[in-house]
């Protein structure tokens, strides 16, 4: 299970909401608790391919995100981006570049305007199984 607060939900959707249509892209930082993860920080990161059918973590905010994360006592959780014309659901892409089984992925699909669906994903190899995601 992975919990975050309404605040960074909307902080999150507003970001992915301004940059359409590029996908927008971020890290997640926060606690583990006998498996239980709690967001604590949301990061908001440039997407430099500036597309939206992908996206790469600018280096030098990802690097000051992970000094920020460590100043904060907080650990890396995964990351989270949106997807603007599509489901939220890995795509193919998505899955190849999920290096760390251990991290958690969130993908905001904007594809409904008026309904966005934000959903975290375990990915291992070419296997996505959908974590149980609760906004508080």
């Amino acid at each position: 299970m992975i919990s975050m607060k309404k605040s960074d939900y909307d902080l999150i959707l507003e970001h992915a909401k301004s940059v359409v249509p590029e996908e927008a892209c971020g890290l997640i930082a926060g606690t583990i608790d006998n498996g239980s993860k709690t967001v604590g920080k949301v990061y908001i990161l440039t997407n430099i391919d500036h597309s939206n059918e992908h996206f790469t973590l600018d280096p030098k905010e990802q690097l000051a995100a992970v000094k920020d994360m460590r100043a904060s006592g907080l650990v890396p959780l995964g990351n989270w981006h949106s997807h603007p014309e599509s489901p939220s659901r890995p795509s193919e892409e998505d899955k190849r570049l999920a290096y760390d089984s251990k991290a958690s992925y969130m993908i905001l699909s904007l594809m409904d305007a008026g309904n966005p669906v934000l959903n975290s994903f375990h990915i291992e190899g070419n296997e996505s199984t959908k974590e149980e995601l609760v906004i508080c």
